[in-house]
């Protein structure tokens, strides 16, 4: 009778201990998110400093965003064998030489680099930690169906991504050293993180052999593969959004409406990245067919107010689109997320979890750099309301397919 007791209370703490280290994993998660999006207000400065074009802030954000896809699809699948903790670390080590990069290093060649190997840490660390988060908590909390780390991985994702900008803004606008001191302040934040990786628990039974290793492949079975492409092509449609603000809000802010501001181009990014993590959390209980349907919605009515704004030349209903776009945004990643955890198995859930994050990099890369590209030609606020007319066109139509496979 005792040691039944001792057993069900050995089982309680390990249950405790996984729920403990789900939201530690969470929080790591999202500081290192923050720490990718942290260059976002001081492109003006590295533009001022070493006297390159415009163009040269989308290669710089292309450089981060290929570095996303090559991390996902090199090493976001191998965490589900070689285990969901020494991927982890692998992944902070290598946010950790970018950070040191930044500081030490002041020429374009090396921010290149230093932003190509930022995502190619984010491009590990993605997949892996959603896949981490989702056994943590089915361990935790044996009795919840998955939708709950879902939730988290996908809000923490979106919001870690949010706080960068606003962090970067708010140690630059007034404290010396502003193409220094973020990245100092992150170091130490990414020496925590690293030490989280270490102490999580594991979550993967690593094999006595090595399986041969190979890229990544979408690991889903025939059955759900239509719904898994579209499911991707809605995750990329919606993350193209997040790119044009990531990389060229500097820019429109400056060329269109005079502001300079690295806090209020800070605050323009975090308003829209911020509400795509709580719109996630706030319409969690939303059934999925009508998540997605308000997300679509949000998207579009939010990309109108951008072209309008900017038409305008009105900070405010810029903004404002921007944050209504956000929270669209974020009801269709956090409905990509929890579809592709749902669609996978269990053996593979970072294959597959890393296909979808490929699908939506993509989607936040390529549009940025045709953009980047056609404004050596294009009049900015052309280019912005053609961007915007074209994205609700691509999100539309792949939301739409997604909603045949939603009930």
């Amino acid at each position: 009778m005792t040691t039944t007791t001792s057993d069900s209370a050995a089982a309680r703490i390990d249950h405790a201990g996984h729920r403990r280290a789900f939201w530690l994993v969470a929080t790591a998660f999202a500081a290192t998110m923050a720490f990718t999006t942290v260059p976002t207000p001081l492109y003006g400065l590295y533009q001022a400093r070493d006297g390159f074009p415009t163009l040269m802030i989308t290669v710089i954000f292309a450089a981060y965003g290929f570095g996303v896809m090559g991390g996902l699809f090199l090493v976001g699948h191998v965490s589900d064998y070689l285990g969901r903790r020494r991927i982890f670390l692998a992944a902070v080590i290598t946010e950790l030489v970018s950070c040191l990069m930044f500081v030490f290093l002041k020429d374009v060649a090396s921010l290149l680099i230093a932003r190509f190997i930022c995502g190619a840490g984010i491009g590990a660390l993605t997949s892996t930690a959603t896949a981490h988060l989702s056994e943590l908590r089915s361990v935790g909390a044996p009795a919840e169906d998955g939708r709950r780390a879902s939730l988290v991985a996908s809000a923490v994702n979106t919001g870690g991504l949010a706080l960068g900008p606003i962090i970067g803004g708010l140690l630059t606008e007034w404290w010396p050293h502003p193409l220094t001191l973020p990245y100092v302040v992150f170091l130490v934040a990414l020496l925590v993180v690293a030490v989280v990786a270490v102490t999580a628990p594991e979550t993967v039974d690593i094999p006595d052999q090595r399986p041969p290793y190979q890229p990544q492949r979408v690991s889903v079975s025939p059955e759900v593969r239509g719904e898994f492409i579209a499911t991707g092509l809605a995750a990329a449609g919606s993350f193209a959004v997040l790119g044009f603000f990531t990389s060229l809000t500097g820019s429109v802010l400056g060329e269109v409406m005079h502001q300079h501001s690295r806090l209020v181009i800070g605050l323009v990014v975090f308003g829209t990245m911020g509400a795509s993590s709580v719109s996630q959390v706030l319409l969690y209980g939303l059934r999925p067919r009508l998540k997605l349907q308000a997300g679509i919605g949000l998207i579009v009515a939010g990309l109108v107010l951008v072209a309008a704004g900017t038409l305008i030349k009105t900070l405010a209903v810029l903004s404002t689109g921007g944050i209504v776009a956000g929270a669209g945004i974020g009801l269709i990643f956090a409905s990509s997320i929890a579809a592709a955890n749902r669609m996978a198995d269990p053996a593979r859930r970072g294959e597959t979890v890393a296909g979808m994050f490929l699908a939506a990099y993509a989607g936040i890369t390529v549009p940025v750099i045709a953009c980047g590209v056609l404004l050596s030609w294009v009049p900015t606020v052309t280019l912005v309301v053609c961007f915007a007319a074209l994205i609700i066109v691509v999100a539309v139509t792949s939301t739409w397919r997604m909603l045949k496979f939603t009930p």
